[in-house]
């Protein structure tokens, strides 16, 4: 084949539109890509100016372009519009290269568009995507920064400038541990690249020192973003003021431990005039004591978790902790769930009043006797049961007292539950079983 009919065939499959000019402006040569870019066929548009394609306010490029190539200059590709045959703008991408004659001299151009349109889209998209991220990352009431895959920051925030009085390139002079309350950085510094090392989520809380000085605390997060191959590229953290909300707390926590005390101080009372009004009965004296301290037991627990869920696991170990001695014979078992406030107390007393009875006449009397705890949490029911085994033979009671109520009555009125107490002679067992969306969280609350 002749070079030229080479040459002439690759110009004529090109997917870009090639396009030569002389260095009026005017075509000499169009080709069929040319023609699906800008529906012009090359009979419409051979001998006639490329300045068809500009929009009015483009006319200048040309100049440009036909001034760089008259001086023997290459134009790199760059973005630009063009003007289709129907009217409307097009985005294309636009090169030009001087074309010169056997002696060197330029006689011409060569020009290569190709449609950019999906280019210019996505980089919209992109800048768009990016200022909405700015706008947000600006604006948001929470210190921010991105850090990249090994944890290092390059990015913070505007709040974070204000709040430490700080600029970029102090920023990156000093590093975030400059802000850092010593005797907190090296817990958070460790924490925070054990997190990085990882590759999983961290929290944490620390104070940080403000452009005045004032040291305030703060909950960090960070979450890994990863690309997708599941590697991590990059970690995007929050800082967030839990200044006043912490201060709450640790009142609310006085006052709440205030309230303890004081009521406390009232069973003390109440204590002292059952002495003083049932002395001559030092056994019913014993057992009313008994239960008081049930309740104050009940209190501290419920004084500890801020008067929210109380872990069942946790309920059972302190309701029974008088009986410490003989740990070895209490045999719990059950799923890690946690009782609203008025269930932990229900059932709290419920369990001390049977672990108070099994020491004087149950299992827990006899060597060798064993109590077993076992609660179960369902979709609808939660449930636990005492069983007693290995201590003296069992003998229903003639006579029904307050313990009775404890252990039977009370729980059944208060939440409608099924409660069963039975005597058979190898060892009592006392069940009970309610709707558990009355009574627990599936969840263990920290703190």
């Amino acid at each position: 084949m002749d070079p030229r009919d080479h040459y002439a065939a690759l110009i004529a499959s090109s997917d870009d539109g090639i396009i030569a000019k002389d260095l009026s402006g005017i075509v000499i040569s169009w080709n069929p890509a040319a023609a699906r870019l800008f529906g012009w066929t090359e009979s419409e548009m051979v001998g006639f100016s490329i300045r068809r394609l500009l929009p009015p306010d483009r006319q200048d490029e040309e100049d440009a372009i036909l001034a760089r190539i008259g001086a023997g200059e290459r134009v790199p590709a760059f973005l630009t519009r063009r003007l289709h045959r129907d009217g409307h703008e097009l985005d294309v991408e636009v090169s030009v290269s001087p074309v010169r004659d056997p002696a060197g001299v330029i006689v011409g151009a060569s020009t290569i568009m190709r449609d950019a349109t999906d280019r210019v889209l996505a980089e919209r998209r992109l800048r768009e995507s990016e200022a909405r991220f700015r706008m947000l990352g600006e604006n948001m009431s929470q210190l921010a920064w991105i850090a990249e895959a090994d944890g290092a920051i390059r990015w913070y925030n505007q709040r974070w400038y204000q709040y430490t009085g700080t600029t970029p390139d102090e920023m990156r002079e000093l590093g975030w541990p400059h802000f850092h309350h010593p005797d907190h950085l090296d817990r958070a510094y460790s924490r925070f690249f054990s997190c990085v090392a990882r590759g999983v989520e961290w929290e944490d809380i620390f104070p940080l020192r403000r452009a005045d000085g004032e040291w305030r605390w703060f909950l960090g997060r960070a979450k890994p973003i990863r690309d997708d191959a599941g590697k991590v590229t990059h970690w995007f953290g929050t800082n967030t003021d839990i200044t006043e909300q912490r201060e709450q707390a640790e009142q609310i926590q006085l006052l709440l431990q205030e309230v303890n005390h004081r009521s406390k101080n009232m069973l003390a009372k109440v204590q002292a005039l059952a002495r003083s009004s049932i002395r001559a009965d030092p056994a019913l004296v014993r057992r009313f004591e008994e239960r008081v301290g049930s309740l104050a037991v009940n209190q501290d627990i419920l004084v500890r978790r801020d008067w929210r869920e109380v872990p069942m696991r946790e309920l059972v170990e302190l309701q029974l902790a008088f009986v410490s001695a003989r740990e070895d014979v209490i045999v719990l078992d059950g799923p890690d769930c946690a009782l609203n406030p008025r269930a932990a107390e229900v059932i709290g007393m419920a369990l001390h009043e049977l672990a108070t009875n099994s020491i004087k006449y149950g299992a827990l009397s006899a060597e060798g006797g064993v109590v077993s705890i076992t609660w179960k949490v369902g979709d609808d029911a939660f449930s636990i049961e005492w069983a007693e085994s290995g201590g003296p033979p069992v003998e229903p009671p003639l006579h029904h007292g307050f313990g009775t109520q404890l252990i039977r009555e009370i729980p059944k009125r208060s939440f409608a539950a099924e409660v069963t107490l039975e005597y058979p002679a190898d060892g009592l067992r006392w069940r009970f079983t309610s709707d558990a969306r009355v009574l627990t969280s599936r969840s263990v609350p920290t703190g």
